[in-house]
């Protein structure tokens, strides 16, 4: 199964940056597994400054809706999603559900910008 989701993680010590392995996730429920409580989002290093979440273009094009495959770049606190809009809007749509039900971890909530 291919990835379709990269993430990765960017740390700066003054005018220096730098970048973290990619991690590759095969599906939506793999990110949302990690950003649970326990999942291990509360594992990321204090020193990281910035997590880009890319999806990969799909596998086929939509040809009914070429503006789904648009790409597109969400910004929640110090995480960056980038993408096709439609998968961009289901894990908005997802991303609320789950913060509604307190299915997030308060880690992944404090560096989006959901706790204050």
């Amino acid at each position: 199964m291919e990835p379709i989701l990269t993430v990765e993680f960017t740390a700066r010590a003054g005018n220096e940056t730098f970048e973290e392995e990619s991690v590759h996730l095969h599906d939506i429920d793999e990110f949302l597994d990690y950003v649970a409580p326990g999942g291990g989002c509360e594992q990321i290093p204090s020193d990281v400054s910035e997590i880009r979440m890319v999806f990969l273009k799909p596998a086929h094009s939509n040809v009914q809706n070429p503006a789904a495959d648009l790409v597109g770049t969400l910004q929640l606190g110090m995480v960056y999603f980038t993408g096709p809009l439609a998968e961009i809007g289901q894990l908005i749509g997802q991303l609320l559900d789950k913060s509604g039900r307190g299915e997030l971890s308060r880690s992944f909530m404090a560096i989006t910008g959901m706790l204050e």
